[in-house]
């Protein structure tokens, strides 16, 4: 038995692919662009948590236009962050992350280069970037391209609402467990696989339907 509203979705997708794929592979481009790009999307991913997307990128953008992003100390980062909760923790987070992928300079690339998978890579990120969970992580990892042939679920509150509304799990978790995320990421998966789409053209996908856009 399918989940619900399925046909409605697979229609969908079929007017938003082109923009998917477009935008996905804007992503698969990050991986070979400079440290100070991929560390970019690192600190868009510690800025999002219970902040909208769009505001988070807004604050990483003027923070490298003004030069502090790769610089500036946590006094320095933190007006930059109004719009994004937690401000003060983020600010912090942002100093520690440019402190554990600098040797000298910013060496982030060599470092993720160093994992052989995505699932490898978030475990460590989870483990030595504060601010990172295993939704952060996923997120990250989708957004610099790396390893495509592994896709993570991103189960931030818009895909776990749809997720429901759809059936694949029957609530929405109110603490999200390792091992729950585990087990929601896999039944998402198994819902993609089903309906021929990827695991990040469902999440775009289910994404831009809550929010009406296609973002990152």
């Amino acid at each position: 038995m399918m989940p619900k509203n399925t046909d409605s979705l697979v229609e969908l997708f079929k007017i938003k692919k082109d923009e998917i794929d477009k935008r996905l592979k804007e992503f698969q481009q990050v991986l070979s662009q400079s440290d100070e790009r991929i560390f970019a999307e690192l600190v868009f991913c510690i800025c999002t948590p219970q902040s909208k997307a769009v505001l988070a990128w807004k604050a990483v953008e003027s923070l490298m236009k003004n030069k502090l992003l790769y610089i500036g100390d946590i006094g320095q980062i933190r007006p930059f962050l109004n719009a994004v909760r937690f401000g003060e923790n983020k600010s912090r987070y942002i100093v520690e992350a440019r402190k554990l992928f600098t040797n000298g300079k910013l060496n982030i690339k060599n470092k993720i280069s160093s994992f052989k998978s995505s699932s490898e890579l978030r475990n460590w990120l989870v483990k030595n970037v504060k601010g990172i969970g295993l939704k952060e992580a996923s997120h990250f990892i989708r957004n610099i391209g790396f390893d495509y042939e592994n896709q993570l679920a991103i189960l931030d509150r818009h895909i776990l609402k749809n997720l429901k509304e759809s059936g694949i799990i029957n609530e929405i978790p109110k603490t999200l467990t390792s091992k729950k995320y585990f087990e929601i990421e896999n039944r998402m998966k198994k819902f993609a696989e089903k309906i021929d789409i990827s695991l990040y053209e469902l999440d775009l996908l289910l994404w831009s339907k809550e929010t009406g856009i296609i973002f990152k």
